[in-house]
């Protein structure tokens, strides 16, 4: 079967070349006779697939020397606790903007004074919510914030102004895809599953100075300090998972990196947003000034016809289109890897079923 255009939110699709690569090495890598799933994490083999993936996470973001790289497991959930647990003192203020926005808000209310200076729950997520200065406590321990919001398919277009408080940002579903300045943020972290990798692997990057100050009850496996002295191996690591990611992030800097694929992430969603501005089927759900763009929620006026919607375009190989469970609808992620041609054929088969179903 030929290979589909997949539109999930994550584990996402990766580049193909990435994938041949790692066929064409599984069972040797480089002449060492083994696969790097049955490699040492501790071989020098290995160590220099882990430094090569650190090497250019640092390239393609930017990331200053002051700043710490880990690679880590647990996931972007498991650092909704470890945030807290490295950095809540006195107090952190949190930005909901969405569910996993939400979620880290409830984990960190575990660990000390955690609240919310600006929510947009009450409009069921539709926009990311302005955020006031004024409102952010200048003696607060960090300000935290859900980059893009996978679910609800909404963005911050701008970042909060913090002050000199560190600001905190769960970039899980757009890392990578558009320019940050790392020097903007205390912290940025992200599941590796949508533009980084495959599933496994979460990418910790902190600022030096934020380093040693774990409450003394967080688990090592938690403490950044102590995986940064460890150079991330207090445990065996995800050693596939990062061998992925050196893979796709080489595929990324081939391609031009950040600044060039973001101008092909503006090029996608603009197509699909333009039809759906003026489709008399499908709508967007997002609001305009906070669309994602990786993220494109959209519906039909019923959930019978979404449903239709999703079985037509997989017979024609868009997949994985079904909305989150927690809102309905559909959903196209059009990560990194995703081409225009995939977003392309997607808007056609759209207004095919529109035009079919207007014709009945």
């Amino acid at each position: 079967m030929s290979r589909v255009f997949n539109f999930a939110a994550g584990p996402a699709m990766m580049p193909e070349e990435a994938l041949e690569r790692a066929a064409a090495e599984m069972l040797s890598y480089k002449g060492t006779g083994m696969s790097v799933m049955e490699m040492s994490h501790r071989s020098s083999a290995y160590q220099e697939i882990f430094d090569r993936t650190v090497r250019l996470l640092r390239e393609l973001m930017g990331i200053p020397d002051e700043y710490e790289v880990l690679l880590l497991q647990g996931g972007a959930t498991g650092q909704f606790a470890a945030v807290p647990m490295n950095l809540l003192k006195t107090g952190a203020d949190y930005v909901d903007s969405g569910n996993f926005a939400h979620g880290a808000f409830v984990e960190a209310q575990k660990y000390g004074n955690a609240r919310v200076i600006a929510s947009s729950r009450e409009e069921s997520y539709a926009r990311v919510p302005d955020v006031d200065a004024g409102a952010i406590d200048p003696d607060a321990d960090y300000v935290y914030i859900t980059t893009n919001n996978t679910i609800y398919g909404t963005r911050f277009t701008r970042l909060p102004d913090c002050g000199k408080v560190p600001l905190v940002a769960d970039m899980s579903s757009n890392i990578l895809s558009e320019p940050y300045d790392v020097r903007d943020f205390g912290v940025i972290f992200a599941g590796a599953q949508k533009n980084i990798g495959p599933a496994g692997l979460t990418v910790v990057v902190v600022r030096k100075d934020l380093l040693g100050h774990a409450r003394p009850d967080t688990p090592k496996i938690f403490d950044w300090a102590k995986q940064a002295q460890a150079g991330s191996m207090l445990n065996t690591p995800a050693t596939y998972a990062i061998y992925m990611a050196g893979l796709c992030l080489e595929w990324l800097k081939k391609e031009g990196g950040v600044r060039v694929i973001c101008m092909r992430n503006q090029v996608k969603a603009k197509l699909l947003y333009d039809f759906l501005d003026e489709s008399r089927l499908f709508r967007g759900t997002a609001a305009r000034e906070s669309r994602s763009l990786m993220n494109v929620t959209f519906r039909t006026p019923s959930p019978e016809t979404d449903a239709a919607f999703v079985k037509f375009a997989a017979a024609q190989g868009l997949v994985n289109l079904k909305g989150h469970r927690l809102v309905g609808g559909m959903r196209a992620s059009i990560y990194n890897a995703m081409p225009v041609e995939g977003v392309t054929r997607l808007v056609e088969a759209m207004k095919q079923f529109e035009a079919e179903g207007i014709a009945r």
